[in-house]
């Protein structure tokens, strides 16, 4: 069996409240218990000068586990060092045989100009998003080359509009705040687009047999336009002869009341996915979400160093080779 999983550390660094190691004596046991082969991670911080970053946080959470000695690929900089915050950060027990980051800046980007900024916005810029794909190819063996994607796309939490917030919580007018969620929007899917590009590339290349995983925080269900954007399925493309390209959501075998891996406002989302190619599905054995003590940090007086576990839900897919 192969277990790949993934996991939205939330914020995970050495400073401020909840402290590391209040923090590691929740979400090791977390680790443990996932018992991945493959494990994909959001939110890993990094520490140390500008020029010389390193992920001693996330070191002293594996230290003593199976992945402190797994094969590790992060995402960085266009300059070759970690980003100060929210690293994308893959763990694999198989070799990993190639690493390439898929950036903004690889994308056909649309260019957008600003109705509510102020001074008023007078050019349109292409949109930027913050985090690239970190793409891997390990070797799992029996001639088994997984096409290995780990994401992190735009959050739902409203765009900056310069000139309409009053502070980073307080927006002037509802409009400004809309426009904010609209160019968020347009970011999620625009890395959405990006990777189905990156997918068909893939299959292009390889075959329609290609065995594909594409995992992490997408911030959206998967019936919304950006999952739906890297799925392609057939209903909307209406072609029968993509379905052997149609990448397939592994939670859809967990009861609807369970299929959630964030909570807000007391409502479970169901926003972090392994989506695997069809030639993947035939391995498929059945999904876990480890949820049954996951946090619903948006309330009234609920902060973080009152809850040292992450706001997500580990997410994880088995599968016999």
């Amino acid at each position: 069996m192969i277990r790949i999983a993934t996991f939205n550390l939330e914020n995970f660094d050495d400073v401020a409240r909840p402290t590391l190691a209040e923090r590691i004596t929740i979400m090791r046991p977390q680790l443990a218990r996932i018992n991945a082969d493959v494990l994909c991670l959001q939110e890993a911080h990094s520490q140390g000068p500008a020029d010389n970053r390193v992920l001693s946080a996330l070191d002293s959470l594996l230290q003593g586990t199976d992945y402190s000695g797994f094969n590790r690929s992060t995402t960085t900089t266009t300059t070759g060092v970690l980003y100060d915050q929210r690293n994308i950060v893959t763990l694999s027990r198989f070799p990993i045989l190639t690493t390439t980051l898929i950036r903004d800046s690889d994308a056909p980007r649309p260019s957008y100009q600003m109705v509510t900024a102020n001074p008023p916005d007078q050019t349109a810029n292409p949109l930027v998003w913050e985090r690239p794909i970190l793409y891997n190819t390990l070797d799992l063996g029996n001639n088994h080359v997984l096409h290995l994607m780990n994401v992190h796309m735009k959050s739902k939490i409203a765009s900056n509009i310069p000139g309409q917030k009053v502070d980073n919580f307080t927006w002037r007018s509802v409009s400004a705040w809309a426009e904010g969620s609209f160019i968020a929007s347009m970011k999620r899917v625009g890395q959405a687009l990006q990777a189905r590009l990156a997918i068909d590339t893939i299959f292009d290349d390889q075959g329609d047999g290609a065995l594909i995983a594409i995992c992490g925080d997408f911030n959206a269900d998967s019936d919304e336009v950006p999952v739906r954007t890297i799925r392609g399925p057939v209903e909307e493309t209406g072609n029968p002869e993509h379905a052997s390209r149609v990448m397939v959501p592994c939670e859809s075998n967990i009861p609807e009341s369970s299929r959630f891996s964030l909570k807000h406002l007391g409502h479970g989302e169901m926003i972090d996915h392994i989506l695997v190619s069809r030639a993947m599905l035939q391995f498929f054995s059945h999904a876990e979400i480890h949820n049954e003590v996951l946090p619903d940090e948006s309330g009234a007086f609920r902060t973080d160093d009152k809850f040292p576990e992450s706001d997500h839900a580990p997410v994880i897919a088995e599968f016999d080779m």
